[in-house]
């Protein structure tokens, strides 16, 4: 397996190839866009080893735990994980534009933050890197009054931000950079949740600077968490929500769960109290894999230890 920590593996987007598949989606529809997407999936399915054994790894892990393949994945299954990101490639850049059809996203559980938001109360979305979330950026739209800052760490995709600011300059949702927890930082974030705002978090990548991790079982297998989302919620007390966007038919589901109405760390034993933070994240997330197990992206050794991934030996 590939030995890097995720944000040292560089970006692969290649952005004249992403605006010429995007192009062909526009004037040809998705059918020949998928026809165009088949051998691009091939050669990078074939010509990235790391990415193409994270693949295999995850699915084989996925697979041993919860059962969900009728055998043992293998290059086929691999290949369709890729050409499945490929597809959310390309309704990302519809989302953001506004041109992804809003009957084709099936929502549901979202009616108690929307309640939370209408009197005032913030929280913590914790999400992952699967489906397409920047739909729900799309639909927060449709909601006034909702207040949602995303935080990314950019510098990893630099190219395909751009695109992604290209179709959509005047875009509502906030995208907030950050590269660590820092106490300024949560603070920062504290502030705007206090005031009403959702701060949506993917829980499933550690810092890329720092060490401040959590550990838990995922899918046979102990792995590292972040402990930022697990911090801020205790510092506020505040509601910690699930988002999950997932393809389900000719479209997506999204659904919202509440994973904790507040997060309270013991004093005696804090790192404690956030393992069993990042358990909970873990077995949510395990169930939504298990609904749609090729709706995962991320491609490096997710079983690394961050200290290992960020200091080889």
């Amino acid at each position: 397996m590939s030995r890097g920590h995720w944000a040292d593996l560089g970006e692969t987007t290649f952005v004249g190839g992403t605006w010429f598949l995007y192009a062909v989606y526009r004037l040809l529809g998705r059918l020949p866009f998928r026809l165009c997407l088949y051998p691009v999936v091939l050669f990078w399915g074939l010509g990235s080893g790391p990415a193409r054994r994270a693949s295999l790894d995850y699915l084989r892990r996925l697979h041993a735990a919860e059962g969900v393949f009728p055998r043992r994945p293998g290059m086929r299954e691999s290949l369709r994980h890729f050409f499945l990101f490929g597809e959310t490639l390309l309704d990302k850049m519809l989302a953001i534009g506004g041109r992804y059809p809003r009957e084709r996203i099936r929502f549901s559980g979202q009616q108690a933050m929307l309640d939370a938001a209408q009197a005032g109360q913030g929280g913590i979305i914790a999400t992952a890197h699967m489906g397409c979330l920047e739909l729900m950026q799309m639909a927060a739209r449709w909601r006034e009054g909702l207040r949602v800052t995303i935080l990314v760490h950019t510098a990893h995709a630099q190219q395909f931000n751009r695109i992604l600011a290209r179709l959509n300059p005047q875009a509502t949702v906030r995208l907030l950079q950050v590269t660590d927890f820092s106490p300024a930082m949560a603070m920062a974030l504290a502030d705007r949740v206090a005031a009403g705002e959702f701060i949506a978090i993917a829980a499933d990548r550690v810092p890329v600077q720092g060490e401040r991790t959590c550990r838990a079982p995922f899918l046979g297998a102990e792995a590292d968490f972040p402990a930022g989302p697990w911090l801020i919620a205790s510092l506020l007390r505040c509601p910690v929500w699930g988002l999950s966007c997932l393809h389900d038919g000719d479209g997506y589901a999204s659904r919202i769960e509440l994973l904790a109405e507040q997060v309270t760390l013991p004093r005696a034993d804090r790192q404690a109290g956030l393992n069993d933070c990042a358990a909970r994240f873990s077995g949510w997330l395990t169930g939504c894999l298990r609904q749609s197990p090729y709706d995962w992206f991320n491609f490096y050794d997710f079983w690394m230890p961050h200290a290992d991934a960020r200091h080889p030996r």
